[in-house]
């Protein structure tokens, strides 16, 4: 028997646990009890499948660059999420499809970190053109978006420790979200395109400032950052 039908048997075990019948009751709910505790599986596994799958999304510039398309990809993984940008004539949608709060979390961690990256990008900048003459307008982008490389590089770097210190979900848990992931997409979701960045020239400087900044920074919003109600 799969673990997904074991689960649904438990369910309906726990189902019939509710019962009138106080006998059938009690042997239900021991049966199902005897069957969780056989297959080391958690009442948590029971309750993802109840949840279910379902997304969140950040509207955003209709050309992605290719720093937040970086991001967008990094902070998906961190939170168990998978990523899916949808381009219209007007912008795109960054979607977050995921399970429970995972991708509403994830959602707000991305508005957080863009809205960080390119504080901490206008203040390099200005730090420069404090010590030197005014930048070129293309040496100026240029340097921006290094920086901007590097500081996704450094968050993903921390994101990743974060993860393996803290994870998302447990290890029990991951077959049954990405299952639920999968049908999510399925359901919802026609044939995805593969999207290509662009190659860039970096300045070694600028990105590995971004970095360090990046790895520093911190990874999520604090209460008065949260979108109110």
């Amino acid at each position: 028997m799969t673990r997904e039908r074991i689960i649904e048997r438990v369910r309906k075990l726990l189902a019939l646990s509710n019962s009138s019948n106080e006998h059938e009751a009690a042997l239900a709910a021991a049966h199902a009890q005897r069957l969780l505790a056989e297959h080391n599986l958690a009442m948590s596994e029971l309750e993802l499948q109840e949840e279910g799958a379902g997304e969140a999304e950040l509207v955003v510039a209709k050309t992605v660059a290719k720093w937040l398309s970086s991001l967008f990809a990094t902070v998906a993984n961190a939170f168990d999420c998978f990523p899916i940008v949808t381009t219209t004539q007007e912008n795109s949608r960054l979607r977050f499809i995921g399970v429970g709060e995972d991708p509403g979390v994830a959602a707000c961690t991305l508005q957080f970190l863009i809205k960080e990256l390119r504080r901490l990008a206008s203040g390099y900048l200005c730090s420069l053109e404090l010590r030197d003459d005014k930048l070129h307008p293309t040496d100026r982008q240029r340097i921006r978006t290094s920086y901007l490389l590097g500081g996704v590089h450094g968050i993903r770097q921390a994101l990743q420790a974060q993860k393996a210190q803290t994870p998302t979900t447990s290890k029990a848990l991951v077959p049954i979200k990405d299952a639920l992931i999968q049908q999510y997409k399925e359901e919802h979701i026609g044939e995805l395109r593969t999207r290509r960045s662009r190659s860039s020239t970096v300045v070694s400087k600028a990105f590995h400032q971004g970095r360090q900044d990046g790895a520093s920074l911190r990874l999520h919003p604090t209460m008065k950052h949260l979108p109110k109600e």
